[in-house]
C-alpha cells in the first residue's frame, strides 16, 4: 500500500513537473512572442507609477496579451525598479519584452505632447501638438496668440505635464529684438537677457527645458549663426562684390526681408548684386523700415514719400551701397544667395500680385510692371470695400 501511494506521488510530482515546465515555457513564448496590438500606441508613464499600473494600462490598450505575465517576465529580467517616467511609443505588435525594454531604458520621451512657442517676423503663437503613433507626425491641438488670446485648456493642461516637451521656433527674417521681446514673455524661460547684434541668431528650431535662461538660448542661436555664416562665406562665388561675412550678412537680411518666395531668394540677390557692381542705390523698402523701427515690431502701414527722403543709416534710397549693419536675421539660404546670387542683367523688381516678383533690366520694362501692379492693388482695394 505504501509502496504504492508513494509511486502515485512520485508520478503527481513529474506530472507537476511537466506541467510547471511547460507553463514556464509558455510564458516565456508569450513574453517574447509578437504582441496582439495592430497599430502603435503612445503609452503615458506617470511619476510614481509601477508595473503593475504600466501592465493595466497595456492591457487596456490591447497592447499585451497577459498582464501577469509582463510583470513576471519584468521581474525576471530585474526591470521591475527601473521603470521611467515618460511618454514612449510601442510600436505595433512589439513583444512584452520588447515594451519592458522601451519603459526602462530611459532618455527623452519618444512621443507625447509638444508645445512649440513661434516667434514670426508680423506675430508670435503657441502651438499645442501630440504625436500621432500611427502616422509619426505632430498633430496640432490647439494653437493662440499669447498677445490677444487667452491660453487654451489644452495648453494650460499640457503646460503642467511633466513629460511635455518644449521647441522654440524662430522664423527667418525676424529681429533680434523681436526674439528677445518674444524670449522674456516666455515664462519657462529664467533670467535677463540683452539684445544681441542684429543678424546673429540663426532662425531654427531650439528645443528648450523649463529653467534653461533666456541667455542660454541666445547662446545656442549666436552658436549655430556663426557655423552658418562661416560655412555661407566658404562656399561664396569668386566674383562676389562682397568684401566681408559681414557684408554678406547685411545683403542677405535685405534679400530675406525682401522675398518669402525660396526660388526668388537668388534672383533677388543677382538685382543687388548688379547694382552695388555698378555702383546704384539699393533702393530697397524694408532697409527703410528698419531706419524708423531700428526692428522694434512692426511698422503697420505703408511708407511715407518724407520717410523715402528722410537720411537715416539705413535709408538705401539716400545712401550708397549697403547700410551699416543687418535689418534682421537672415536663414541659411538668404546668406548663401548673397554671395552665390543668379547671373543676370536685372536691376529692377517689383511685387506681381502672386506673392514673387517681376524682373525687369530697364527703367521701361521696370516701369510697366509697375503699373501692373498699380492695377492689382486697385483691383484689391475694389474687392474690400
Amino acid at each position: 500500500m505504501a509502496r504504492h501511494i508513494a509511486a502515485n506521488a512520485l508520478t503527481l510530482l513529474i506530472v507537476a513537473a511537466f506541467l510547471l515546465g511547460g507553463l514556464i515555457l509558455w510564458g516565456q513564448n508569450e513574453y517574447t512572442a509578437e504582441g496582439p496590438s495592430d497599430t502603435a500606441i503612445c503609452l503615458q508613464v506617470k511619476r510614481g507609477s509601477n508595473m503593475k499600473i504600466v501592465s493595466q494600462d497595456l492591457e487596456n490598450k490591447q497592447a499585451i496579451s497577459n498582464g501577469l505575465i509582463f510583470r513576471v517576465g519584468v521581474d525576471y529580467a530585474d526591470k521591475a525598479d527601473k521603470l521611467k517616467a515618460g511618454s514612449f511609443l510601442v510600436p505595433a505588435h512589439a513583444s512584452m519584452e520588447e515594451i519592458a525594454d522601451i519603459v526602462t531604458r530611459g532618455g527623452a520621451s519618444t512621443c507625447g505632447t509638444e508645445i512649440v512657442y513661434r516667434i514670426g517676423v508680423t506675430r508670435q503663437s503657441v502651438q499645442v501638438r501630440e504625436l500621432d503613433p500611427q502616422t509619426g507626425r505632430f498633430v496640432e491641438i490647439a494653437a493662440f496668440n499669447p498677445a490677444v488670446d487667452e491660453a487654451p485648456e489644452a495648453f494650460t493642461e499640457k503646460r503642467g505635464e511633466a513629460d511635455t516637451r518644449y521647441r522654440i521656433s524662430v522664423a527667418e527674417g525676424v529681429t533680434s529684438w523681436q526674439v528677445v521681446d518674444a524670449l522674456r514673455k516666455i515664462d519657462l524661460l529664467d533670467g535677463e537677457v540683452d539684445v544681441p547684434e542684429e543678424g546673429s541668431l540663426a532662425p531654427d528650431s531650439y528645443e528648450v527645458v523649463s529653467g534653461d535662461t533666456r541667455q542660454s538660448v541666445i547662446d545656442r542661436m549666436s552658436e549655430a549663426q556663426e557655423i552658418l555664416v562661416a560655412a555661407a562665406w566658404e562656399g561664396r562665388s569668386e566674383d562676389t562684390p562682397l568684401k566681408s561675412p559681414e557684408e554678406m550678412v547685411i545683403l542677405a537680411s535685405i534679400i530675406e526681408k525682401e522675398t518669402g518666395v525660396p526660388e526668388e531668394r537668388r534672383q533677388v540677390a543677382s538685382v543687388f548684386t548688379n547694382r552695388l557692381e555698378r555702383g546704384m542705390r539699393l533702393q530697397t523698402d524694408p532697409t527703410v523700415i528698419y531706419g524708423i523701427t531700428r526692428g522694434e515690431g512692426v511698422l503697420g502701414r505703408g511708407l511715407r514719400q518724407s520717410e523715402l527722403r528722410r537720411e537715416t543709416p539705413w535709408n538705401t534710397y539716400v545712401i550708397p551701397g549697403l547700410p551699416p549693419t543687418p535689418i534682421a536675421n537672415p536663414g541659411r539660404a538668404s546668406l548663401e544667395a548673397a554671395v552665390n546670387p543668379d547671373t543676370t542683367d536685372y536691376i529692377f523688381f517689383v511685387a506681381d500680385g502672386t506673392g514673387g516678383h517681376a524682373f525687369a533690366e530697364t527703367l521701361a520694362e521696370h516701369n510697366s510692371n509697375v503699373a501692373k501692379w498699380r492695377e492689382i492693388e486697385r483691383q484689391l482695394r475694389e474687392q474690400n470695400q
